[in-house]
């Protein structure tokens, strides 16, 4: 299953996210919406307007959410 977290540069819950997927061994790729514009209407498109969204094949979310990040930890597991 692929993860991506759309994050922008000194975003304090982007980082806090980063380190809860580490810590649980998820893997993520982060696509920077200052940079890309595609990825910037995205996350506009999913109805967010603050960063970071996580998005998974089956969820997608913003902010820091541990208790998202902990629930994906377990499907991946399984």
């Amino acid at each position: 299953m692929s993860v991506t977290v759309y994050s922008k540069p000194s975003c304090v819950q982007c980082n806090a996210t980063y380190r809860a997927l580490d810590k649980k061994g998820i893997d993520y790729r982060v696509v920077d919406v200052t940079e890309d514009q595609d990825a910037y209407q995205h996350v506009v498109g999913l109805g967010y307007q603050q960063v970071p969204v996580v998005e998974t094949a089956q969820d997608h979310w913003s902010g820091y959410r541990p208790d998202k990040i902990s629930s994906l930890a377990v499907l991946l597991s399984a």
